[in-house]
């Protein structure tokens, strides 16, 4: 082990063991639902607005409706890779796959935000192409740690790289 802030270094019960394991399960649940919901404010008030009716889209957008869904279902995923995660830190450090998560999570929001709340679509280009690194290597790192946590970020990824397209496809016909 590293030394890493979430691995104690003396031995601890088990009734300690499993009141962290459920505090920090409920912690990386948490923030996933909490980035969800600050993502779906952002970008209902933007499609209240006449700013993402109005700006050029190629046609192979899906319809809004598919977005919803499909961000929740890819939050709960998330939830679940990212705790499964957490309760392997018994097997090996996990504070680089779990940093690596914190971390595509704030790209995550950043490019709701660029995007919808801010209307810049450039910089929400730049943010998610960061995204997408950062969730291919959070995925990688989650593979390490749990193989069905990194199995379950792949369609994250595949999500955020079609996004990514689609993002930068808008751009192509804003110029």
């Amino acid at each position: 082990m590293t030394g890493c802030a979430l691995i104690r270094p003396h031995a601890e019960t088990a009734d300690e063991h499993r009141t962290r394991s459920w505090v920090g399960v409920g912690l990386v649940v948490a923030a996933c639902l909490a980035v969800q919901a600050v993502s779906a404010a952002v970008t209902v008030a933007a499609l209240r607005g006449d700013w993402y009716i109005t700006i050029p889209k190629p046609e192979w957008t899906p319809p809004d409706r598919v977005f919803g869904p499909v961000w929740a279902a890819l939050f709960l995923m998330m939830a679940a890779a990212g705790s499964l995660v957490w309760l392997a830190r018994d097997r090996e450090d996990v504070c680089c796959p779990l940093v690596g998560f914190g971390l595509q999570l704030a790209a995550n929001l950043a490019w709701t935000v660029l995007f919808f709340g801010l209307h810049r679509p450039f910089l929400a280009f730049l943010d998610v192409l960061v995204l997408w690194v950062l969730v291919g290597l959070t995925a990688l790192h989650f593979f390490e740690a749990s193989r069905p946590a990194g199995w379950l970020m792949v369609p994250y990824w595949l999500w955020v790289s079609f996004v990514a397209v689609l993002n930068g496809a808008i751009l192509a016909q804003a110029v």
